[in-house]
């Protein structure tokens, strides 16, 4: 099925969805907003839009309908962008469409779901299960829905979660239009998979935690397809190379997560091995958060972020500008009507001093408006992995309507 193709079949999923569900009368919530970027200078890869200032606009509702006292639930999360700049970005997906049953002791989840592992701020190493919609951001922060069926016990021991994950879903790229993206587009129509079932091999992870005292604990693992693709290149009869191949490997990962809570400081850890990208490695993000309260005598609170990251990776594994850096930052939170809060912060890799500066803002506006505010810039030599978005510094202006 072409694209354009799969673009009209979600939409009518979609349309059809939010019908059924409707008619069952269940709570509406969700946001409509528009996001308009500004970047501070013009692209420099071929074919991105030649604007510096774009526009897009998001809609995020979910339906939730409550039975049997509340112990069943329905949730339907779409999602869809209208964007005026890269075709793939202007895109609908189902974030959630899941049925969950809550007895005492365990739950049952099955459908679409959206599930987090991590504690850390600069990275989230461990967070396996969604893959990343990289076409909505660079952070990864993102995720498409997942199918999934998920089974938890509550035992006095800890919570003990089993996952069985039958349809992969493919990463997200920008297209030739888009911003933030590699010199060479990738293909994604023309993705590779070590498994011969393709997007249909079965998935499965766990995961236990617990909490002991004034610690945080999480033990998972995963074996599937891995979320991360190695991109290789395609080179053309000319020589020149014409676009990249997302390979999708098969991996098992461990992951450790600890997050110890004492009086203002906050230590944290996420860790994790990995085999299937060649040789195996190790990765971990560790360190902590200390909160100066009630600032200079003020309603402020001032929290110091400080974190390491370190990735052993080769060659062979698909790349990451996160192999040995620092993040620093601070989070600022106004405690006022508003909900104000800032977080800024830098990530500066040790070897070769590239570093990317973030700021991330947002104040409520009465009771169904918010205004955000998102910036990145990227100081990044020749050598760097992220050189292809040197020229892409810009500042995201988000204003939501909530329902």
């Amino acid at each position: 099925m072409t694209r354009m193709g799969q673009r009209w079949l979600a939409a009518a999923w979609l349309v059809l969805v939010m019908a059924a569900v409707a008619a069952a009368q269940p709570s509406l919530s969700g946001f409509v907003a528009l996001d308009v970027q500004g970047f501070a200078h013009q692209p420099v890869l071929p074919g991105q839009d030649a604007h510096q200032v774009l526009a897009s606009f998001l809609l995020q509702p979910e339906f939730s309908y409550d039975w049997r006292n509340g112990t069943d639930r329905l949730t339907v999360a779409p999602m869809a962008r209208l964007d005026f700049s890269d075709d793939r970005r202007r895109h609908v997906d189902l974030r959630e469409f899941n049925w969950l049953h809550a007895a005492p002791t365990w739950d049952l989840l099955v459908g679409v779901g959206k599930v987090f592992w991590g504690v850390t701020e600069a990275r989230h190493l461990v967070d396996v299960i969604n893959q990343t919609d990289r076409v909505e951001a660079l952070d990864g922060e993102d995720k498409l829905g997942q199918p999934m069926l998920r089974l938890a016990f509550a035992p006095d021991w800890g919570t003990l979660t089993f996952f069985a994950l039958p349809y992969f879903r493919q990463r997200t790229f920008p297209g030739v239009r888009g911003r933030l993206r590699a010199e060479v587009v990738v293909d994604t129509d023309n993705a590779q998979f070590e498994s011969s079932m393709k997007e249909w091999h079965p998935d499965v992870a766990a995961r236990w935690t617990h909490a002991l005292g004034d610690w945080d604990v999480a033990v998972g693992y995963f074996r599937g397809t891995s979320r991360e693709p190695r991109l290789t290149l395609d080179i053309g009869d000319d020589g020149k190379p014409r676009r990249l191949i997302p390979v999708y490997d098969q991996i098992d990962q461990a992951s450790l997560e600890l997050q110890w809570t004492v009086e203002a400081w906050l230590w944290k850890l996420e860790a994790i091995t990995r085999w299937g990208h060649g040789e195996p490695f190790s990765a971990v993000v560790a360190g902590f958060e200390y909160s100066f309260f009630s600032l200079f005598d003020t309603a402020l609170d001032l929290g110091v972020v400080a974190e390491y990251l370190y990735d052993g990776r080769s060659a062979t594994a698909p790349g990451t500008p996160f192999e040995n850096d620092m993040f620093v930052g601070g989070r600022l939170v106004f405690n006022d009507v508003g909900s104000t809060s800032v977080l800024a912060g830098a990530i500066v890799d040790d070897q070769t001093g590239a570093a990317l500066v973030t700021i991330e803002a947002s104040r409520r506006l009465g009771d169904r408006w918010t205004i955000e505010l998102e910036a990145m810039a990227f100081f990044v030599p020749s050598t760097a992995l992220l050189y292809s978005v040197r020229r892409d510094d810009y500042v995201q202006l988000r204003l939501s309507r909530f329902f």
